[in-house]
């Protein structure tokens, strides 16, 4: 049985990313579900989970760190990226490449 919590996850994850694969969902829900985040709201768990998983599944963000890149650098060059798969995705929200947070 789900507690409140995987259910306003499951919402959230349905919300945000109504066309993402089943296999991305999975990871995302269960990141979203780790015990460093379950301070925070489900929509908040979800779109911080979301946006690591693309960053780290979806984009080269991987490559330019061990390329040398600093996060910040790394995360710039990956960003449109990530856009472009949430967008995909049918995703509710993308990052804001004015956003130093991004």
């Amino acid at each position: 049985m789900a507690t409140q919590r995987q259910r306003a996850i499951a919402k959230a994850l349905t919300t945000l990313l109504p066309w993402a694969p089943y296999a991305d969902t999975e990871v995302i829900r269960a990141d979203a579900n780790a015990v460093h985040m379950k301070t925070l709201p489900p929509s908040v768990a979800i779109w911080l989970a979301t946006v690591a998983h693309v960053r780290h599944q979806h984009t080269e963000y991987d490559r330019l760190l061990a390329e040398g890149y600093d996060r910040d650098s790394a995360r710039f060059f990956v960003i449109n990226k990530i856009n472009d798969v949430l967008t995909r995705w049918r995703a509710t929200r993308l990052l804001d490449p004015d956003d130093e947070d991004s």
